[in-house]
């Protein structure tokens, strides 16, 4: 009795099935790894989906040349190898992609004879894990080593100077700020361990977003009036969400001292919100400072990548404040997003889920929703003008 193939499972058929013992199509069908089987004629007799996907199989070819001299010297010794190779593929638009690649022969005993199987395992995702943690352990250790070896240095020299109390007493003020330093960068490590699974909120709350801007300026507020810098804020009052009010004024505190970081004194500051849809919100973060060159954009999420590393420093912050940002409106179910031009300032966008019945769309005089042209851009350009 003739055995009903799927059409997916037929597609990834090029040759005689009779070949191959039963069952080794539907197995490789299923697969998500890449796996061809090739015949003595390094013709592909099946594969799985994802190596059609990858752009390894085409028609009944097999397509890679170091993956078919690979499979060719199985054949002529009979032994297995492994080995890993980069290419460029189809599935992330010409991007590499990293394999580790096992070839093995099928034994004389199955089908005719001289039959290969190649399994390619796509390690991209791992290797850039790997490299995301090696890149965290090194950042860490350098971040820790800073102020460690400062309040050393510091408990020395006020030994030193045991006989000198103005200089115990100037010595002493460093070493607060260095403790103080260190305490803010082991919070924001607990902080993110909090927060990085990338899971939800576990018991979400309804929150008003008018508590967290209050809440996130007043903390601000000081350190702004040093600078001459005021802190505006504008939108639409009563917008409500589910989450967690603690992590979301967090998240809204560090793009406010961002904000403020790198503004120059005697500027301005804008906090505004809005309602985009039925489901949607905006909250956004507006300054006049230095902006983001186009090519650190991309990074500006990432654990201790700072565009300026000598300002960033000199500011005080830990560089993990953004990468907070990041994973608290992740774990609130939504996004963050920057528009910055050089010399001009940035605005940072918080696109938040509304709690369910809670808001409407904000409207223009003649009754249209008044949706954003550039996100996040637009509402703090129309809050810039609404202060002004």
């Amino acid at each position: 009795m003739q055995a009903v193939m799927s059409p997916d499972m037929s597609a990834t058929m090029r040759c005689s099935a009779a070949k191959l013992p039963p069952g080794i199509s539907a197995v490789l069908a299923v697969l998500l790894s890449s796996a061809v089987v090739l015949d003595s004629d390094d013709q592909v007799l099946t594969s799985s989906p994802a190596a059609r996907e990858f752009g390894l199989v085409e028609d009944d070819r097999l397509v890679v040349g170091e993956l078919l001299a690979l499979a060719r010297q199985v054949r002529r010794d009979g032994l297995p190898r492994e080995g890993e190779i980069d290419m460029m593929t189809n599935r992330f638009n010409g991007r590499a992609t990293s394999f580790a690649v096992r070839v093995a022969p099928l034994g004389p005993e199955v089908g005719d004879g001289g039959l290969i199987l190649l399994l390619a395992e796509d390690q991209t995702e791992s290797r850039r894990v790997d490299e995301v943690r090696r890149d965290f352990v090194a950042n860490i250790s350098h971040e820790l080593k800073t102020p460690v070896g400062a309040l050393a240095l510091l408990a020395e020299t006020v030994e030193e100077a045991a006989d000198d109390p103005e200089a115990v007493l100037r010595f002493a003020g460093r070493m607060r700020q260095e403790a103080a330093r260190l305490t803010d960068l082991v919070q924001d490590l607990i902080m993110l361990s909090r927060i990085q699974a990338a899971e939800p909120v576990p018991d979400p709350r309804p929150v008003l977003l008018d508590e967290v801007v209050a809440e996130a300026v007043d903390r601000c507020r000081m350190r702004a009036t040093a600078r001459g810098i005021s802190l505006e804020v504008t939108g639409e009052p009563r917008l409500t969400i589910l989450g967690d009010e603690d992590l979301l004024v967090t998240a809204l505190r560090n793009l406010l001292e961002n904000a403020i970081a790198y503004s120059p004194d005697k500027t301005r500051v804008l906090v505004s919100t809005r309602a985009v849809s039925n489901w949607t919100t905006e909250v956004s973060v507006t300054d006049e400072g230095i902006g983001i060159p186009e090519r650190d954009r991309e990074r500006i999420f990432e654990r201790f990548y700072r565009v300026d590393p000598a300002r960033s420093r000199a500011t005080g912050g830990t560089g993990l404040g953004l990468a907070i940002v990041k994973h608290v409106t992740a774990a609130h179910g939504g996004n963050v997003t920057v528009w910055s031009r050089e010399g001009a300032g940035s605005t940072f966008t918080l696109r938040l889920p509304l709690r369910p019945g809670r808001a409407v769309p904000s409207s223009t005089e003649d009754g249209s929703t008044d949706q954003p042209t550039r996100r996040g851009h637009a509402t703090a350009q129309s809050a810039r003008e609404a202060v002004t």
